[in-house]
């Protein structure tokens, strides 16, 4: 009965530093300096940016990072991430390794057709296709959001981001955006994603 007892302590003291240890690790840290007084609104919350306006007639500056702006931004996330300088994870936040992300975007077909001349010999071609930094117009972010009731000032603090890609049918509509990878900037994360 006394080895019961213990062994139900010992769960249950296991249980609650399990807990302890997870709990405050999963949420914001509530001390951090920049956001000292500062009232938590949302500890997470995601969406996406158009980073290239998809149409003419809007300002410059609507929808949009002006051309070379956005290109070296684009251009700095996909090096860093290929040089293994910061992690990168896939949409479901499973790490990925450089390999795979050098291979997003990037693909070899080999279509094999018959000669024209010679309907019995047939011919192959090697189709190529790598990443198009042009392509990549969109970018989710994940933030924490805070409210200062008292200054009525409000701060977001960026913790992840994701590059997306445009998606193209076959009679080249725009049919969404093929997600990249996922950057983290808080070392919490993406443990408390999943």
């Amino acid at each position: 009965m006394k080895t019961k007892t213990i062994s139900k302590l010992f769960i249950a003291t296991v249980f609650i530093i399990t807990v302890a240890f997870i709990f405050p690790f999963c949420n914001s840290d509530k001390n951090n300096s920049d956001n000292a007084g500062k009232k938590v609104l949302t500890e997470r919350i995601q969406y996406d940016v158009i980073i290239k306006t998809p149409n003419p007639d809007f300002d410059w500056w609507m929808q949009n990072i002006e051309g070379a702006k956005r290109e070296t931004f684009v251009k700095t996330f996909l090096q860093l991430a290929r040089d293994g300088k910061v992690k990168a994870y896939d949409y479901f936040n499973n790490p990925m390794t450089t390999d795979e992300v050098k291979k997003i975007g990037n693909s070899v077909d080999t279509i094999t057709d018959n000669d024209a001349k010679n309907p019995n010999k047939s011919y192959d071609t090697v189709i190529k296709r790598e990443l198009n930094i042009q392509e990549i117009t969109k970018v989710r972010f994940l933030e924490e959001w805070y409210l200062d009731e008292k200054k009525m000032s409000f701060d977001k603090k960026v913790v992840g981001l994701m590059l997306m890609r445009e998606n193209y049918g076959d009679s080249l509509e725009l049919r969404g955006y093929s997600p990249l990878f996922w950057i983290y900037f808080d070392d919490k994360y993406p443990a408390c994603m999943k």
